[in-house]
């Protein structure tokens, strides 16, 4: 029974660890410590938005046997529409992710940092960061091994390792449990709340994921008799996600909100409230949702730029593995010296502003065609779900684009 469970594991788990990174932990963090369980409702949100377009996105992969660049390019007639898409989509995904890169591996490691210190060697007159440079060396080699079924297999346990840990975390802190389904399911709107609740919906329901999704379920499954599992996997994964993001925020409730800006100053925060033990289990939850992310990060830009320009989306191809592994290595270079562009990050999150919505409406678009999903097109259900969350796409879109430049 758990192996034939374990055998239909799918890519769900690997989705979950792609939107679970530092970022996300740290705006959990921020709104748990601000607003205490006030925001959960926005969690909901997020999980249900979350599995309507990542279902959409494996239902794609396994029926069609295609990467969603790839349709893209193929079912846009238009060249001048194709191209300005094509290079929207390169520049958020390939460049975006390459910004971020650089925020996972360091997430990463402040968790190792927060148990053992700050390991910086020397070389000429740059400080090197070492353990950046040892969580980018573990990516690279399960990257490089190009096998599907040992990177599953490599994130699958990570994922269960940074749901217990942010689980046992949130424990520890023993939650009052009335206070927790109350912040869950009655919306409210505190005062200064609003771009807080932006950003635990934004973290979440995240455009590159779509990319992803559809290929590693093209890659895992091979026709309509594995729907049902790839339906499971999409649910069961994104539900375990949403509830990690859930338990950081429940941890970082129970802290006095002073000087708390990302998950390393929670788990400093909790540990003379709830004991070394809080310190540990964050930290640990910390590592794992930064190297899982430093992975599927550059799978994601590897598959989408593959899927643009035409390439061969076979992990071992020198073209897929070049993209990865420049996205990685500007990842780790940037994280171990210290640098962070602004510039560069501006950009991404405007790329990805606008990206989300144009996504969101393309995948909508495409999951109605029948030439390519025939009775597996959308539903009247899934349309009304889909277009629904458009619209918030649409507005979390225009929120991030005013934000960069200090409109809001």
């Amino acid at each position: 029974m758990i192996k034939k469970l374990f055998k239909n594991i799918g890519p769900g788990p690997l989705i979950a660890a792609a939107f679970i990174g530092p970022g996300t932990v740290t705006v959990c963090t921020i709104a748990g410590v601000n607003f205490g369980y006030a925001l959960l409702w926005a969690m909901v949100l997020s999980i249900v938005a979350t599995v309507v377009l990542q279902e959409m996105a494996a239902r794609l992969g396994v029926i069609s046997q295609k990467g969603l660049s790839e349709i893209i390019r193929q079912e846009i007639k238009n060249p001048i529409l194709r191209g300005f898409i094509i290079v929207l989509i390169l520049s958020a995904i390939v460049i975006g992710n390459a910004a971020y890169e650089a925020g996972n591996i360091s997430g990463g490691a402040l968790g190792v940092q927060t148990l053992f210190g700050n390991q910086v060697f020397a070389v000429a007159s740059l400080k090197l960061n070492l353990t950046a440079i040892v969580i980018g060396l573990v990516a690279f080699i399960l990257l490089y091994i190009g096998n599907y079924k040992v990177l599953e297999k490599a994130l699958v346990f990570l994922v269960i390792l940074m749901s217990l840990a942010f689980l046992f975390t949130a424990i520890i802190t023993k939650p009052n449990l009335m206070a927790v389904f109350k912040g869950m399911f009655v919306p409210r709107f505190p005062e200064k709340s609003i771009l807080t609740i932006i950003g635990l919906i934004g973290t979440t329901v995240v455009p590159y994921n779509l990319f992803l999704h559809v290929s590693l379920a093209k890659t895992k499954w091979k026709g309509q008799s594995d729907l049902g599992y790839a339906r499971k996997d999409t649910i069961i994964a994104v539900v375990v996600g949403g509830l990690v993001s859930m338990c950081i925020i429940i941890s970082a409730s129970a802290i006095p909100a002073q000087d708390v800006l990302n998950a390393s100053d929670l788990a400093k925060g909790l540990e003379p409230l709830f004991g070394s033990f809080a310190k540990y289990f964050l930290a640990i939850g910390l590592f794992a949702a930064g190297i899982t992310s430093a992975i599927t990060a550059p799978l994601a830009a590897a598959f989408v730029a593959s899927g643009c320009l035409g390439w061969t989306s076979d992990l071992k191809s020198i073209k897929f593995r070049m993209v990865w592994m420049i996205i990685l290595g500007l990842g780790v270079l940037f994280s171990s010296i210290g640098f962070k562009s602004i510039e560069i990050i501006k950009f991404a999150q405007v790329a990805n502003g606008l990206l989300l919505p144009v996504i969101a409406g393309l995948l909508l678009w495409v999951m109605n065609k029948a030439s390519i999903l025939g009775g597996y097109r959308n539903s009247k259900l899934q349309n009304i779900l889909g277009f629904g969350i458009l619209i918030v796409t649409i507005f979390l879109g225009v929120k991030g684009i005013l934000s960069v430049f200090k409109v809001i």
